[in-house]
């Protein structure tokens, strides 16, 4: 019997340490597995934050839009060279270039160009003044938001140059019927962008709000537009290309001394004179400042939100 208990007691601590040894093996392939994951972490938020080296920025993202300007400039004046059309009807690159030198010589290009852009940018501001309170107004209430909503999608397809005779009418050959056609054009875009961008607000972050007394006014400061952000922007870079676009009808249609020479209307000069390079001079400033906005201002406010939300990834 005394050997029976020894062997019993023998067998038994021998299998209590195979199973500690296990266990001390099983929380050791844990803890490695832990350490693993950390690491991986560790590593993806390295990476995320990590600065790109500014020849990697010149290679990948200033280079291909001067290769692509380049291309279009030599099939331009391959077309110029070979007479596909007219030069009157197709000036070449040097005869753009010469129209836009003589207006620099004038003195009248960064005239032209402000005129423009100032009123563009004033017009977003206000776009921006009014379509917020309103995109909030919308999106948080439901009786506002069956009753407003369908109209705001569809004043943003409605083209914004269908608004100049109607604003013509409404406020004369004056800067007003301007920044009305401007505000019809971007209002609708900035109020749906922040609609959107609230309504893919996960649930979670509106009632973490409310535990720690974020309502009202508090609420949307701290918890409300941070988490709507994405969408906002996304709406305010289509709300800037709506009233710029609408701002080109504007000017396009209604010419005015009292109005003064903007893009638009240099536009318009070329088509009654017939100078084409005139044209694809407006045509290539209308591009260049609309590009200009989006590199200067958009893209590293852009960048920056999603950089700040751990989303930017540097390859």
């Amino acid at each position: 019997m005394a050997s029976t208990d020894t062997t019993g007691s023998t067998g038994t601590s021998g299998a209590s340490g195979a199973s500690g040894g296990k266990a001390g093996a099983k929380s050791g392939e844990d803890a490695a597995g832990l350490a693993g994951l950390e690491a991986g972490l560790d590593a993806l938020d390295t990476r995320t934050a990590a600065r790109t080296p500014l020849r990697q920025v010149l290679l990948q993202k200033v280079l291909p839009p001067i290769i692509a300007v380049a291309l279009v400039v030599a099939v331009w004046q391959l077309l110029y060279v070979l007479e596909v059309k007219p030069d009157y009807q197709l000036p070449g690159p040097g005869q753009v270039w010469d129209a836009l030198a003589d207006q620099w010589y004038e003195g009248t290009l960064f005239d032209v160009i402000w005129t423009s852009l100032s009123r563009g940018v004033l017009g977003f501001l206000i776009a921006i003044a009014i379509g917020t309170p309103l995109g909030l107004i919308v999106a948080k209430v439901p009786f506002v938001r069956a009753a407003i909503g369908p109209i705001l999608t569809g004043l943003q397809s409605l083209p914004s140059v269908a608004w100049v005779p109607a604003a013509i009418i409404w406020f004369g050959l004056t800067p007003s019927m301007i920044y009305a056609v401007v505000l019809l054009g971007a209002v609708p875009s900035i109020a749906n962008g922040l609609v959107s961008g609230i309504g893919q607000i996960p649930p979670l972050y509106l009632r973490a709000g409310q535990v720690i007394g974020a309502t009202g006014l508090h609420g949307v400061r701290h918890v409300l537009l941070p988490a709507a952000l994405p969408g906002y922007l996304a709406g305010l870079k289509q709300g800037w290309a709506f009233s710029w676009r609408s701002l080109m009808a504007a000017e396009i249609i209604a010419t005015s001394p009292d109005l003064g020479v903007g893009l638009g209307q240099l536009l318009e000069t070329g088509r009654g004179y017939q100078d084409m390079a005139i044209v694809l001079n407006a045509i290539l400033l209308i591009l260049i400042v609309g590009v200009a906005i989006e590199l200067l201002v958009f893209g590293p406010l852009e960048r920056r939100v999603l950089r700040n939300r751990g989303l930017l990834v540097t390859r």
